[in-house]
């Protein structure tokens, strides 16, 4: 994480914040070496959007949310950000907004045309 390279990875959690909780819990079974105190501004900083996927009543894998991390923490907890969340079982468009959008723009994303912000 620390390294600045993009990235992806998969967990396994019930919702995307659970899995921002897993991302930091995970690295302190390592033992007493590494503390909250690195993990969580790291995770905060290393971590941009977090895609939860979940499958339907027929057994379809579907996006049920995307939450943004906007890199900052308090008090142990990161921050999110909603960015699409389901509503009477649709995925809707929410507040949020994804850090970085100069990266969606220079790997050739228009963002706002994506979040539905433009037609």
């Amino acid at each position: 994480m620390k390294r600045g390279l993009p990235g992806m990875c998969t967990l396994h959690a019930n919702s995307a914040r659970e899995a921002v909780v897993k991302m930091c819990t995970l690295p302190l079974l390592a033992g007493e070496n590494i503390g909250t105190a690195f993990v969580v501004p790291t995770v905060a900083a290393s971590v941009d959007l977090v895609v939860h996927v979940n499958t339907d009543a027929s057994g379809q894998r579907r996006v049920r949310e995307i939450v943004a991390l906007p890199g900052r923490a308090e008090n142990g907890v990161i921050e999110t950000a909603d960015v699409f969340t389901t509503r009477d079982g649709r995925l809707v468009r929410a507040d949020g907004y994804p850090p970085h959008p100069d990266r969606f723009a220079a790997a050739g994303f228009d963002l706002p045309a994506l979040l539905g912000e433009r037609a």
